[in-house]
């Protein structure tokens, strides 16, 4: 049996919408004789990112453990300290080709919502980047205390986009996320890039 078109969109942040420049935290880095990669090596481990990710930590609280961690080979403390908040200043920028694609999408009628697995700075991020009204919903894994892949967590983004999971469409750059979206019965695309979007649109037809 056909599966029904999607009448809902959502679509991920990191990797998707906001794109990181990596010579921003290789520049900070070089600065305070850090080894390459070592910033996000650090953030990213994941019992350390989780916590913040699911609202038990703030941001701020996630970076000063990786500065506590940076503070040896960065030279003591404060110097690490200022190596990351020199890192932390630099929030991103949004690919314009997918926000276009997300404001046609919404003129034809889908409703969108941003799916992110996100800290407290969410919404000053969104701010920042001129972000805040493009969306139908923003689902949040801080706020509900719950992180992608979870099938909890695509429970919540379809009722947020008012849409059964069946009649939803995920965008994500991660295989596990999109493979946790197919286990909670969404549709789901592997993100590779803006030369995907011709394929989205046909998907979702507005």
């Amino acid at each position: 049996m056909a599966r029904e078109r999607a009448r809902a969109l959502l679509v991920d942040f990191d990797g998707v919408l906001r794109r990181w420049d990596p010579a921003v935290a290789a520049g900070v880095e070089r600065r305070y004789g850090l080894a390459d990669g070592v910033l996000t090596e650090i953030a990213m481990q994941w019992g350390r990112l989780q916590p913040v990710l699911t609202g038990q930590v703030s941001h701020a609280d996630w970076m000063s453990s990786v500065a506590d961690a940076l503070a040896e080979p960065a030279g003591g403390p404060e110097r690490a300290l200022a190596a990351v908040q020199e890192w932390q200043r630099y929030r991103g920028e949004v690919d314009t080709e997918v926000l276009g694609f997300i404001r046609e999408a919404r003129a034809g009628g889908i409703r969108v919502g941003l799916a992110t697995n996100a800290t407290d700075l969410l919404d000053a991020d969104l701010a920042a980047l001129d972000l805040t009204d493009e969306f139908d919903a923003v689902v949040s894994s801080y706020r509900l205390r719950v992180n992608k892949p979870a099938k909890e967590y695509f429970r919540a983004a379809c009722e947020a986009v008012a849409t059964p999971p069946n009649r939803v469409l995920f965008v994500d750059d991660e295989d596990w996320s999109v493979g946790g979206a197919r286990a909670a019965g969404l549709s789901a695309h592997r993100w590779g890039g803006p030369g995907d979007l011709r394929y989205l649109r046909a998907a979702l037809e507005y």
